[in-house]
């Protein structure tokens, strides 16, 4: 007989298979940060700064305040433990993960995105002189190559766009990869054999239904309990993979088919799931969390319906331009759109919402958790500016009180 599970059971077999059980380092460290990284499986990376970088803030939401200099020595420093790639987008993986990924590079030529996709159709002399550049030079960013090449008139004003996006074709393929970052979040390019450990660069590629089956076992472990649609979201497959190695790993019982009231879909359970009692979290989630990234996901999981509204025009906005879900418990229970204002040194609450639901101790538990955020900014003060129903008691408990 198939398992029920209740919307809330599966609701903490989630949050417990994304790190929101673990007990926390007084102090975190490189083992607490790989900890985490192995319950997300990977940290989605996204440029806007707004409040903190996107790959940083999951880290945040499970270990509380940590230096992110362990993040920078995990991916830029011997030995490295985490490189980038497309795995679910752009985003930091454990470097296990890279045979996994050959055969997604290796289809490079009809998979990458436009751009890269028809620069190395239109211009392939240009990408084998960009990788002749980064194997000579590297590490280096598009700027640096952009600068080494010579410029026609033909050519003058788009070599850095054409070699950006040979860099991008390159990078997809495996054929280059990430050495770090700059100071302006530029990408620094190298070959894999000076970025990657020996030990990665020499084990066997997996046939790619044996990659599919390691990577959709990964999603399933790192959700607890999710459909064909969760898993496939993961590392961004197609469903027929997903469905193919779902399947395998019912076989050999690693996922075990489930019901979950509520939801109108198939669902898998992964064996080592736990199921909590209860789950005391207190986090404030990034839009680029891998608990909120699926938005369907999220509304079948918390009653939650959430859109990031970076990309909306301000006045169509409903909450705000860099909103974020507050988890308290096992529900999410206000959402507040947030910014670092660092020349005045402020954390500012451009906006705080209720949930439908919020117990009365949410104002007290959010105003805890934004100052922590804001000390681990290295903000002096939060304040919140009269927007939203939950604005007035966030304001009263914060100490001392924090209107704009």
């Amino acid at each position: 007989m198939t398992q029920v599970l209740s919307q809330a059971q599966a609701r903490r077999i989630a949050l417990a298979a994304q790190g929101f059980l673990d007990r926390p380092h007084e102090v975190p460290s490189m083992r607490t940060l790989m900890r985490t990284v192995a319950r997300t499986g990977v940290l989605q990376i996204d440029s806007v700064n707004v409040l903190q970088r996107a790959h940083y803030m999951p880290l945040f939401s499970r270990m509380g305040p940590y230096d992110i200099g362990l993040l920078h020595r995990a991916a830029e420093r011997r030995p490295r433990r985490l490189v980038e790639y497309w795995a679910h987008v752009a985003a930091y993986m454990p470097v296990g993960l890279w045979p996994y990924m050959k055969h997604r590079m290796a289809r490079a030529h009809t998979d990458a995105w436009g751009g890269p996709r028809s620069i190395y159709a239109r211009r392939p002399d240009l990408v084998a002189s960009v990788l002749t550049d980064v194997a000579r030079h590297g590490p280096v960013s598009a700027r640096d190559i952009d600068d080494d090449l010579p410029k026609t008139k033909v050519d003058w004003g788009w070599n850095w766009s054409e070699v950006k996006q040979a860099l991008e074709f390159l990078f997809y393929a495996g054929e280059i990869t990430a050495a770090g970052r700059s100071a302006s979040f530029e990408r620094l390019y190298d070959l894999p054999e000076r970025v990657l450990p020996e030990h990665i660069l020499r084990q066997p590629v997996p046939t790619p239904q044996d990659a599919h089956i390691e990577l959709i076992g990964r999603a399933a472990s790192s959700h607890g309990v999710a459909t064909v649609q969760d898993l496939r979201d993961y590392y961004r497959m197609s469903v027929a993979d997903t469905q193919r190695a779902a399947g395998s790993l019912v076989e050999a019982g690693e996922l075990l088919p489930v019901k979950v009231e509520g939801w109108d879909q198939p669902a898998y359970l992964h064996r080592d799931a736990r199921l909590p009692r209860r789950v005391d979290a207190h986090a404030l989630l990034s839009p680029f969390d891998p608990v909120v990234w699926e938005r369907a996901r999220t509304e079948r999981l918390f009653d939650f319906h959430y859109r990031i509204e970076i990309y909306v025009p301000q006045p169509r906005r409903v909450y705000g331009y860099y909103v974020l879900p507050f988890l308290l418990g096992d529900a999410i229970v206000a959402r507040v759109d947030l910014k670092a204002d660092r020349a005045t040194r402020r954390l500012l609450v451009k906006g705080a919402y209720a949930e439908r639901l919020a117990p009365p101790e949410t104002a007290e538990e959010l105003a805890l958790e934004l100052d922590q955020l804001a000390g681990w900014l290295g903000l002096d003060t939060v304040v919140v500016e009269p927007r939203g129903d939950l604005a007035p008691a966030l304001a009263s408990a914060l100490r001392p009180p924090a209107w704009s």
